[in-house]
């Protein structure tokens, strides 16, 4: 009888850390949309994006203020249209405010910078940003450096 007792609970705390790690792993994912909580789009144009991707984080001096919720291709510009999903309770950003891509280290992931002007007015739901910082693309700045190095051996 006791030895039943141990498998059971065994059997229990192996199946609560199953849970546990799932639960933890759906939390870190975030693809948990039922605790996100609704807020305003803001869309921007961009040249490029780099490897900008939905749910990537929108920022304003560092602290994540949104996110990433969609991106397309304008076919009339060819520019990238990138949406973005604000809080709610961060609603006062100033209509002239800018983004920029950046990357998260040397080698890391892209996000959103905004940077907030001084305007008295603030963006609401469907707003646009205007003034956009394309992403830089680490490869193209080799591209240029060793080009550039070339080109000096050469003149020489």
């Amino acid at each position: 009888m006791q030895e039943k007792t141990v498998e059971i609970a065994v059997g229990l705390l192996i199946i609560v850390g199953v849970v546990a790690l799932l639960m933890l792993a759906i939390k870190v994912s975030g693809l948990s949309p039922h605790l996100k909580k609704p807020g305003y789009h803001v869309t921007a144009s961009f040249e490029t994006i780099g490897n900008l991707k939905r749910r990537s984080a929108v920022t304003i001096a560092g602290v994540k203020v949104g996110e990433v919720s969609n991106i397309k291709l304008d076919p009339k510009t060819y520019m990238a249209d990138v949406t973005m999903a604000i809080n709610p309770d961060i609603n006062d950003i100033p209509t002239d405010t800018s983004a920029s891509i950046l990357t998260a280290g040397l080698l890391g992931a892209n996000y959103i910078s905004l940077t907030p002007g001084f305007d008295d007015t603030y963006l609401t739901n469907n707003s646009t940003i205007e003034q956009t910082n394309p992403a830089l693309i680490l490869e193209n700045l080799i591209g240029q450096l060793v080009y550039s190095l070339t080109n000096d051996k050469k003149d020489e």
